[in-house]
């Protein structure tokens, strides 16, 4: 099997494994246990938080753990609009956004308040200046993605988070860095972001984990009422075995990191060249990203490509995995042609694919076009 969907989950590494279970048969004690068996497995949660800090370039005791992006995404969402809602209604997103930040927005204007979508370009792209226009005094949150899970589209968070401060002192500014962590390189210290969601799974960690970094003197309502764990924020006992697993990737991943980026890159770049030089395919977005490559072929529909890819033993997806059979709203939001959303698949890389599994690839897609358009 040639796996190729790694945008949306990754294999769990060998340290991932090893650490999860290790911490579920020797180190299963609860964090919040006052004898030495729940001492040391407070000291493993803290080692955990120091991890994933650094990985992400932050502070260990702004690192708060979830049980994935989608929470950390309703948390910086709901949070902020509950903590500044009394400041101000409106809020500014993008319309290619994941669901995890589109559904609560939808969610929020039925409560009220008004949020503004960002349209993209062709190419999948939102700008400063588009920005800018959207930005008022009555904004109290901007949440807009690292890096967009379709056209690989990678936005200026940094200058955005910058702008979005210095016009709207009020306000927080979020990002969902699910598919930036460890693709695009940035520091949660420097970023300028308030918030920032990152997810387990898509870094070689496990599902069931991920977290919220908040910056230093944010403090958001809690999500959860309990025991107080997670600093109050979050209760309820850490799932110490997924956090174990999640920060082992980051441990194992985090030297490599500049290593793994221009391994992907360079294999997107090669896949990229071929797949334009053939006849009747269409490659979709940006693609700025190192591992997502999007490619449609007009007339036929991405559920037969997929299909016929999984019989040669290759896996990719058509579109978002999370987007349920629906038309991608992204690609929708681009303005591309129907009959190229409808005959588009996403091919999604990591730092373990291979140059002999993309050169596969690319001399199987000729057949498979060739084998679906003879069948019609």
């Amino acid at each position: 099997m040639i796996y190729l969907d790694n945008a949306a989950t990754t294999k769990p590494c060998g340290a991932c494994v090893e650490a999860m279970t290790e911490a579920l048969t020797l180190g299963w004690a609860n964090p919040s246990a006052l004898y030495h068996f729940g001492v040391e497995a407070a000291r493993l949660l803290r080692k955990c938080r120091t991890d994933v800090a650094q990985a992400l370039g932050g502070e260990t005791d702004r690192v708060f753990f979830t049980s994935g992006g989608t929470e950390a995404d309703n948390w910086a969402i709901f949070g902020a609009a509950e903590r500044l809602g009394k400041r101000g209604k409106h809020i500014v997103t993008t319309c290619v956004e994941h669901s995890a930040v589109r559904k609560p927005m939808a969610k929020l204007e039925e409560q009220g308040f008004e949020v503004s979508y960002l349209q993209p370009d062709n190419m999948g792209r939102i700008t400063v200046e588009d920005l800018q226009k959207a930005l008022r005094k009555d904004t109290i949150l901007v949440s807009i993605m690292m890096v967009n899970n379709e056209s690989g589209a990678v936005m200026p968070i940094e200058r955005m988070a910058k702008l979005t401060h210095k016009l709207c002192p009020n306000a927080l500014f979020h990002t969902d860095a699910v598919q930036g962590f460890f693709k695009v390189p940035f520091r949660a210290q420097t970023l300028g972001a308030d918030m920032i969601s990152v997810s387990a799974h898509k870094v070689h960690g496990c599902k069931g984990a991920g977290a919220l970094y908040l910056r230093p003197g944010l403090k958001l309502p809690p999500l959860l009422l309990g025991g107080g764990q997670e600093n109050g924020l979050r209760s309820g006992t850490e799932g110490l075995p997924q956090i174990a697993g999640f920060a082992a990737a980051c441990r194992e991943n985090l030297p490599h990191r500049m290593e793994h980026i221009n391994h992907e890159n360079k294999l997107k770049t090669r896949l990229q060249e071929a797949l334009s030089q053939m006849e009747g395919v269409h490659l979709i977005g940006a693609q700025e990203a190192p591992h997502i490559v999007n490619v449609a072929v007009p007339g036929l529909r991405s559920q037969g490509l997929l299909n016929k890819l999984q019989d040669h033993g290759i896996c990719v997806s058509a579109g978002s995995a999370c987007s349920k059979g629906h038309r991608s709203h992204v690609l929708e939001a681009m303005g591309i042609d129907p009959t190229l959303i409808d005959g588009s698949i996403r091919i999604s890389l990591c730092h373990e694919t291979t140059e002999e599994e993309i050169e596969k690839v690319i001399a199987l897609f000729p057949t498979v076009v060739q084998e679906l358009r003879g069948g019609k």
